[in-house]
């Protein structure tokens, strides 16, 4: 079993959490939340009180910077590295900043936008403010500093992670988004707890105080009943806080071209009575929920809101445990930090000063008294023992380092390859859906030439039938009517007072071809006056 205490440092307090993990099952061995005058000898308390003198300890950042990076998907992981570098030293020259002062880390993720692309996500420290954080926990084994907004995905299953975004509510907000099971986004709000804490404060003159009314003020929702003067309480110092968070994710909402499920909601934020249900209100098609650590299954007699108020101290304590984004640990790992904890061993003989830190994790051997021979060469055999293994262990992970290495740039040779074969696919794909397009435009276009050739043929016969009927139509027939009943189908009334005037007006329809296939009809008479019909084809 290995444990981790997480610290969660902030202006004012300090949330903790010492966790445990062996295999697959994690637990909370003991947490709280400590407000400070003196912050080193808060830590220090901390630590001698969860008996951590020994453990590995996981902090979080203080101030770090959040840059986004586009770059082909097909780059090796070297010229990655390379290409990130030179990206972030042009946009030190834009701001005008020193790169060199900058301890650096990033995450890969897929683009949205460009599916031959990936998304860097790069986050900056000032090595100052890096190097005050690790001078907080001297003396004691710190072995990860990690970004809150990475390290806060921990506590989501992996199995079960949607399109969702985590809401942590600290003393500023963090809105990390999440797609497709990775990081896509990480969007820092200056407001958050530390506003909502400072006007109570004004009000109290105690932050605990006012961090306590903060955990007991209850928001009245619209379905709820309506409030009453009394009722308000603290809510205007509340409110105005989770309103400006409400607009940023509604920002961040209608920006995301993937549709968000979930929105999870943590930090000292989350503590407010019905806050999941304000949320809610706001964002009626997305689920909102306080963020639950997911291997809690049974409290027992402690609250689940007490586990949920340390949650960004348990998510680092995680961090400290192996879990979460590989590369994202701002703490240069030193050789003491790589020896397993059944080897490391101290022994000092003599006096010992009791207000003096422990060393980092060191079983220590107090010997009052000196040494006799047996013990020494014991002592020696041991240290000779102790370096043998370190060497070997030294070796061993050089070795397997290069091996893991190689088969990372295998890997990624295949990958590649099968990324080139693919887009290989997908342009034949598109050529051939493109050949598809321009064949059914062609019969498109075909077919509208002869329409528009038909239509200008028929454009142009009518005039010339009308032209011929009038040359040859005898001086007795009059025609009633003339119809193009369809697109060379004529249809002729005429009538007149003589048979032989009719039949010849329908002989030299016939006979000058003015039309084809000509039928009439029999004359009927009328009174004095005979109709006939004739009908045709245009030639």
């Amino acid at each position: 079993m290995s444990s981790c205490l997480g610290l969660f440092i902030q202006d004012n307090l300090i949330k903790y959490a010492k966790v445990s993990k062996d295999h697959d099952i994690v637990k909370v061995e003991s947490f709280g939340v400590r407000f400070y005058d003196k912050l080193e000898q808060e830590i220090q308390q901390i630590i001698q009180e969860t008996y951590s003198q020994r453990l590995p300890i996981s902090v979080n950042l203080s101030e770090e910077m959040y840059n986004y990076f586009d770059l082909f998907a097909l780059l090796t992981k070297k010229d990655l590295q390379k290409v990130i570098k030179t990206e972030f030293e042009a946009l030190c020259v834009e701001k005008d900043y020193n790169p060199n002062v900058f301890e650096t880390r990033y995450a890969v993720t897929e683009s949205q936008l460009e599916k031959e692309k990936i998304k860097v996500i790069h986050v900056a420290e000032n090595k100052i403010e890096l190097n005050k954080r690790i001078q907080q926990v001297e003396g004691y084994r710190l072995t990860n500093i990690s970004p809150i907004s990475m390290s806060i995905t921990n506590l989501l299953s992996t199995d079960k992670i949607t399109n969702s975004l985590i809401v942590n509510i600290e003393d500023n907000t963090t809105i990390t988004t999440i797609i497709n099971s990775k990081i896509n986004d990480i969007k820092i709000i200056e407001e958050g707890s530390k506003d909502i804490l400072s006007r109570i404060n004004i009000k109290e003159n105690s932050y605990s105080k006012a961090y306590e009314i903060c955990k007991n003020t209850t928001i009245y929702t619209s379905e709820g009943r309506e409030l009453q003067t009394e009722d308000v309480g603290y809510l205007d110092d509340v409110m105005p806080t989770l309103f400006s968070i409400v607009g940023e994710i509604r920002n961040i909402l209608n920006q995301t071209p993937e549709k968000i499920d979930k929105v999870y909601i943590t930090g000292t934020g989350s503590l407010i009575n019905n806050v999941d249900l304000y949320f809610q209100e706001y964002f009626s098609d997305v689920q909102c929920e306080i963020l639950k650590p997911y291997f809690l299954q049974s409290t027992g007699e402690i609250s689940i809101k007490d586990y949920i108020e340390v949650n960004s101290a348990i998510s680092l304590a995680l961090m400290g445990l192996g879990e979460g984004i590989e590369g994202m640990n701002f703490k240069k790992q030193t050789l003491s930090d790589k020896v397993p904890d059944w080897l490391r061993i101290e022994v000092k003989s003599g006096k010992t000063n009791p207000n003096k830190k422990a060393k980092s994790g060191f079983i220590t051997w107090d010997l009052g008294q000196k040494l006799d021979k047996v013990e020494t060469n014991l002592i020696r055999t041991a240290v000779g023992v102790l370096l043998l293994v370190i060497i070997y262990c030294g070796f061993s992970g050089a070795l397997a380092k290069q091996i893991k290495d190689k088969l990372e740039e295998t890997q990624e040779s295949i990958s590649n390859t099968n990324k080139q074969i693919a887009l290989a696919k997908a342009d034949d794909e598109k050529i051939n859906s493109k050949i598809n397009d321009y064949t059914n435009m062609i019969t498109k276009l075909q077919d509208a030439n002869e329409q528009l050739a038909e239509r200008a043929r028929t454009r142009n016969a009518i005039p010339n039938l009308l032209n011929q009927v009038m040359s040859v139509i005898p001086q007795g027939v009059q025609l009633t009517s003339i119809e193009n009943t369809s697109s060379t189908h004529i249809v002729i009334n005429a009538r007149s007072k003589l048979y032989d005037q009719l039949g010849y007006f329908v002989s030299r329809i016939r006979n000058d071809v003015i039309l084809t296939n000509v039928i009439s009809t029999a004359g009927q008479k009328d009174s004095s006056v005979i109709s006939v019909r004739i009908e045709g084809e245009l030639p």
